[in-house]
């Protein structure tokens, strides 16, 4: 009898065993499918700020964003991750080729007033390092930091567009350089640094005259354009990484926008 309850009671102890081994595999099976879950909401996160990012940067370059104020906070990664590590360069890259083989079309007549328009800023010389420092375009825009920035007369060449200015300057044409740096403070620096990177044989450089001093891009160089046009050139093309760069009068015969997901300058 002694003998039939101790085997009815270690019965009892491998059946409560049991139960208990399979509920701790089910709490360890929920819990690394919590994890699961959070790591794929993450993933899933990180993905769908992925895709506004890009849905938002296709959008500004299309010119269906206007007049924002400063970069999304979610895209500051994005931001970075395009202009650093090679695609921004790609896309430079290619654009150059598109006006190349325009150019390549091009037949000159024999009377030297045939003309480019080159934007400076993020056209020919690169604010990258300086917009790192205000996280890719996140930060408000501060005109007295940049103006210091620029000061030093350190922004780097972009090299695709030093080759296309090189080529048309060798093929004859007359390369104007607009920008809307300020003529007083900047002129000077803006020369030198511009000479320093390579941006050597250009016919003329012009910078914002007091006159303009408030009025938008889009007007300056529109009037710009036309005080060319009244000297006799013709405008072949027109180049630069803002809308207002390529927008308003006189614009030649093609406008070529480069890509610059960081700042919007009206």
């Amino acid at each position: 009898m002694a003998e039939r309850a101790m085997r009815e009671l270690l019965r009892v102890v491998m059946v409560l065993m049991l139960l208990m081994l399979a509920a701790e595999t089910e709490a360890m099976s929920s819990r690394r499918g919590n994890k699961r879950g959070k790591e794929e909401s993450s993933r899933s996160g990180e993905g769908d700020s992925m895709s506004f990012c890009l849905s938002w940067r296709l959008a500004v370059e299309a010119n269906n964003v206007v007049a924002w104020p400063t970069v999304p906070p979610q895209c500051s990664q994005y931001v970075e991750t395009y202009m650093m590590n090679g695609q921004y360069e790609r896309d430079l890259d290619l654009i150059v080729e598109e006006i190349l083989g325009y150019v390549n079309q091009t037949l000159l007549p024999p009377d030297a007033i045939d003309a480019w328009i080159l934007d400076v800023d993020d056209t020919c010389l690169s604010n990258i390092f300086y917009y790192k420092s205000k996280n890719y375009g996140c930060d408000p825009y501060d005109p007295s930091a940049f103006r210091k920035w620029a000061m030093t007369g350190r922004s780097p060449a972009i090299s695709s567009v030093l080759r296309l200015f090189s080529i048309l300057v060798d093929r004859g044409f007359k390369v104007f350089l607009l920008t809307g740096r300020d003529e007083e403070s900047l002129g000077e620096v803006t020369k030198n640094n511009l000479q320093n990177q390579g941006f050597v044989g250009y016919e003329r450089l012009i910078l914002r005259s007091a006159a303009y001093r408030g009025k938008s891009a889009v007007k300056y160089k529109s009037d710009v354009r036309k005080q060319l046009e009244e000297e006799g050139y013709r405008i072949w093309g027109n180049v630069g990484d803002q809308w207002s760069d390529i927008k308003g009068d006189y614009l030649g015969n093609r406008t070529f926008k480069l890509p610059n997901p960081m700042y919007f300058v009206p």
